[in-house]
C-alpha cells in the first residue's frame, strides 16, 4: 500500500448542522493516524466514536494531547473547544438500567460535543415503575427524549403512554438468552403500539443524538425566524 486516501467532508456542517465523525471501529492506526492529521491541518476538529481505550492509548503524545476521551463512550473530541450556548432546547436521555450506561453515555457525548445541553436520568426501568413515574413531570418538559433499554425494551413503549415528548428509541444488547443481544428490544421497540416513536440501530447512542439533534436544531432555528 503506498499511502492512505482520506476524503473528510469538511463541508457538512453547512449542510446538515454537524461535522463529520470519525467511526474507529476497523479502521488501522495508519488511517486514524492520517485522518488526525488532516484534521489539524485544516484547523478542524471532529468527534471520534468507537475508540477503544487500547487504540486510544497507542496513539502519539501529540494526538493525545488533542483528544478529550472517554473511556465508558469510547468517545473522543479531537482538536476541539466547547461551543458557546446555541440556544438549543435540552435533550434528556433515560436509561431503563445502569447496565445501559456505555450506549447512554456515547448518546450524552455525542450531544455535548454538538451544543446541545442534556439531562441524564438513570436506572428508571419499567422493573420498578415507581422510579420512572417520580420522574414524569419533569420528563414533560423536554422536547425529546432518547430512551436507552435493553432486555425486553419496554421503556420507550411505556414513556410513549405518558409523555408528549418526541421519543428516540435506542435499544442496548444488554440481556441474555432471548435477547439476543438487543434484538429483542430492537423489535419491541418498532413493534411498539405506543405512535411515534423513533427507533436507531443496537447500541447506536450516536445515532440517536443525531436524530435528536436535527430536532432540536429546527426547533430553535424556528424560534430564531420568528422573533
Amino acid at each position: 500500500m503506498k499511502g492512505i486516501e482520506v476524503r473528510l467532508d469538511f463541508a457538512r456542517a453547512e449542510r446538515v448542522g454537524f461535522d463529520e465523525t470519525i467511526l474507529c471501529a476497523r479502521k488501522s492506526m495508519q488511517q486514524l493516524t492520517t485522518i488526525m492529521d488532516t484534521l489539524l491541518a485544516n484547523g478542524a476538529g471532529s468527534l471520534m466514536t468507537r475508540l477503544a481505550p487500547g487504540v486510544f492509548e497507542s496513539f502519539s503524545a501529540v494526538h493525545k494531547s488533542k483528544l478529550d476521551y472517554d473511556a465508558i463512550s469510547q468517545t473522543g473530541f479531537f482538536n476541539w473547544s466547547p461551543l458557546e450556548p446555541r440556544g438549543l432546547p435540552p435533550v434528556a436521555v433515560v436509561s431503563a438500567g445502569s447496565s445501559d450506561m456505555p450506549q447512554a453515555a456515547e448518546a450524552i457525548r455525542s450531544l455535548t460535543y454538538f451544543g446541545v445541553p442534556t439531562e441524564q436520568f438513570i436506572d428508571i426501568g419499567v422493573a420498578g415503575l415507581w422510579r420512572l413515574l417520580d420522574q414524569v413531570e419533569n420528563l414533560r418538559e423536554f422536547p425529546v427524549i432518547i430512551a436507552v433499554a435493553g432486555m425486553d425494551g419496554a421503556l420507550p413503549s411505556v414513556l410513549g403512554g405518558l409523555v408528549p415528548s418526541s421519543i428516540i428509541c435506542l435499544p442496548t444488547s444488554t440481556g441474555y438468552g432471548v435477547s439476543r443481544n438487543g434484538e429483542t428490544a430492537l423489535n419491541a421497540a418498532l413493534a411498539s403500539c405506543a405512535p411515534g416513536l423513533s427507533v436507531v440501530n443496537i447500541d447506536n447512542g450516536y445515532g440517536a443524538a443525531c436524530a435528536a439533534f436535527r430536532i432540536v436544531n429546527m426547533i430553535a432555528r424556528h424560534r430564531a425566524s420568528r422573533a
